[in-house]
């Protein structure tokens, strides 16, 4: 085996000991190797014990990053997801254009869209356009939705990949909702799944404001691909107030914190 493939996985074995996770294409990027060999020298440490492998990458040994199905996540924190998800709401400017990620309490946003004239929604959320469709049959809210197509992952119903991230790519909206698997001071926002948070970054690159839904158990989280750093982001909407640590940081990036009641 060559001096090369060692050195690349002793460097592998020391991102994962100070990051816990690491993502094949990161690795490549850094290492200016193809991510194919990446995936090899990955496969070699989890032969070894070393590492195990996940979607887009590696965590440690013994770690899960895996996040829970989307079924199983629409009953975790219901009532602060609900309250977040109506506070969000609650900012929908008639005629506006918005962007709803894929997530449980973008869900809770989705169901609590009432009272907008003339919106148009686009979103790849299978269960977020199939609220927002029956919302529209009940005059609920007026406008239209798009669901933007790609590539299915039934186990989160959601669309992503190349086909997706290229729509959004060519899109201008008012307003972006985003969801998270963690959200952080240092990380940023950050997500488990690599194509989800792919659509994501593009998300936030579309909209003229980007608002992410967190609620309390996301904050100082950090998970699996950094999806946008704080710097990008205008509002954030949690069940819980601002963390004291975060203060300077939010004034810094001129961050809104609204806390959602």
């Amino acid at each position: 085996m060559s001096i090369l493939s060692e050195e690349r996985k002793v460097h592998i074995l020391e991102r994962l000991e100070s990051h816990r996770k690491v993502s094949a294409p990161e690795l490549a990027r850094i290492l200016s190797v193809s991510t194919e060999t990446i995936r090899r020298d990955l496969a070699a440490l989890e032969e070894q014990g070393k590492l195990r492998r996940v979607y887009g990458g590696a965590v440690k040994a013994g770690m899960t990053s895996d996040e829970p199905s989307y079924l199983q996540r629409q009953t975790h924190n219901r009532e602060s997801k609900r309250s977040i998800g109506r506070s969000a709401a609650a900012s929908i400017k008639d005629g506006s254009t918005i962007l709803i990620d894929v997530g449980t309490t973008t869900l809770e946003l989705a169901r609590a869209i009432s009272g907008c004239r003339q919106v148009t929604i686009l979103t790849n959320s299978l269960p977020v356009a199939t609220v927002l469709c029956e919302s529209l049959q009940k005059n609920k809210f007026s406008g239209s939705v798009m669901l933007l197509g790609g590539m299915l992952n039934p186990e989160q119903q959601s669309l992503s990949g190349p086909f997706c991230e290229q729509m959004i790519a060519e899109l201008q909206v008012d307003q972006a909702f985003l969801s998270c698997g963690g959200i952080s001071a240092e990380q940023g926002v950050t997500d488990y799944d690599v194509n989800e948070a792919a659509c994501s970054q593009m998300f936030a690159r579309s909209a003229a404001k980007v608002t992410v839904l967190a609620d309390h158990t996301k904050l100082g989280q950090r998970t699996f691909v950094r999806v946008i750093g704080l710097e990008q982001v205008n509002e954030i909407i949690s069940d819980s107030p601002c963390p004291k640590e975060w203060m300077s940081a939010m004034k810094g990036y001129k961050i809104s914190w609204v806390t959602a009641e």
